[in-house]
């Protein structure tokens, strides 16, 4: 594990403050040699592309591998990495329809499954092609099939998690056709979820019966919040209610920052272990938040250079990431949470990590 000197921090956050622009994006830098986001998130996405399938006892492609290669393909086009976008797509090409992979494509109607539609949707955009963005477009319309009567998908099960699951998969839908009814699915959607899990505190409970503030579940919920005020509407009418909700919960995530600059498995928990997947999802949303304008002031550019800083220190030379908790399903109880196996280079974290890269990067 690369070892990091952490009183660097706050003559790092000071210049990262000191370089704030005229407008209201905030640069992030600078980084030290080992720190810098291009580098990072390159290495990570080449990483990706040499890296197997895991979930072997799973018959298909598993979320996380998902995730990862959305976050490899983002990083190919913030960089402008053709040669990298073009080794992205060929490893998906397998998996299209009468690929040599096909068998790997996720069956089910539910939220861990249709999330498969982001990546032919990522790569329809990134090169232009229409053939990957009907196809991903199938996905995005299978998961609003047969709505609720209040306009919810049929997936909604109110899990923290689906606030990134069902949402991504939506706004990659709007932002590949410009089509209105992707980008209000996702609206009402995580709409619902803030009413439903989000505290006065500004964490979200796993689920409903599951009052614990798991790190990774909140992980998604942020990360779903900022991908989707990245391409919400200005003038759309649910945009004040989820830019309140990603604030409030932003406000609590510097709160519970580590001195060390990571969160803890369970957020609200000091004595719990520092878990790297919901820290690279935070670092995404607080740096998204930063570049944006959500966010405004030193505490919040301080926190995600912080966090940055801090997650790249648990990448391995292998450049995998360690301290990943596997796979986890709800369940009301505190041991449970905190004594879930910690993995290395486990795709969760993986993933995570490349969207914190990208966000710094944008």
């Amino acid at each position: 594990m690369r070892y990091r000197h952490y009183y660097f921090f706050a003559i790092l956050g000071f210049l990262a403050v000191a370089l704030q622009a005229q407008s209201n994006r905030t640069s992030l830098g600078p980084f030290p040699a080992n720190d810098i986001p291009e580098q990072v998130g390159t290495s990570l996405a080449e990483h990706f592309l040499t890296s197997p399938h895991q979930y072997p006892q799973s018959p298909t492609l598993h979320y996380s591998e998902v995730a990862s290669w959305y976050g490899a393909l983002t990083i190919a086009r913030i960089t402008h990495n053709q040669d990298l976008l073009r080794r992205l797509t060929m490893r998906f090409d397998s998996l299209m329809p009468g690929g040599r992979e096909e068998a790997l494509t996720p069956k089910r109607d539910h939220v861990d499954d249709l999330i498969f539609g982001i990546v032919p949707l990522e790569i329809g955009m990134d090169t232009g092609e229409a053939r990957y963005v009907h196809y991903g477009q199938t996905w995005a319309d299978r998961e609003w099939n047969s709505p609720w009567p209040d306009g919810l998908s049929p997936d909604t099960r109110f899990w923290v998690d689906d606030m990134y699951m069902i949402t991504i998969l939506q706004v990659e839908a709007y932002r590949a056709t410009g089509e209105r009814k992707y980008i209000d699915r996702a609206a009402l959607e995580i709409t619902a979820y803030l009413n439903r899990l989000q505290k006065p505190s500004g964490l979200f409970y796993h689920a409903e019966d599951v009052p614990i503030y798991w790190g990774r579940g909140d992980g998604w919920a942020a990360a779903g919040m900022a991908e989707l005020l990245l391409s919400l509407p200005t003038d759309h009418p649910l945009r004040p209610r989820i830019l309140r909700g990603y604030r409030l919960m932003m406000r609590a995530l510097v709160r519970y920052q580590g001195q060390d600059g990571m969160w803890r498995q369970i957020i609200d928990n000091p004595a719990a272990w520092p878990e790297t997947s919901s820290s690279g999802m935070f670092t995404f949303a607080l740096a998204t938040g930063v570049r944006e304008g959500w966010l405004v002031g030193s505490t919040y550019t301080l926190a995600a250079h912080k966090a940055w800083i801090a997650l790249v220190g648990y990448i391995d030379q292998n450049e995998n990431i360690t301290n990943v908790c596997e796979g986890t399903n709800k369940k009301n109880d505190v041991a449970y949470y905190l004594e879930r196996r910690r993995w290395t280079g486990d795709f969760h974290g993986q993933a995570a990590a490349l969207w914190a890269a990208a966000a710094m990067l944008r």
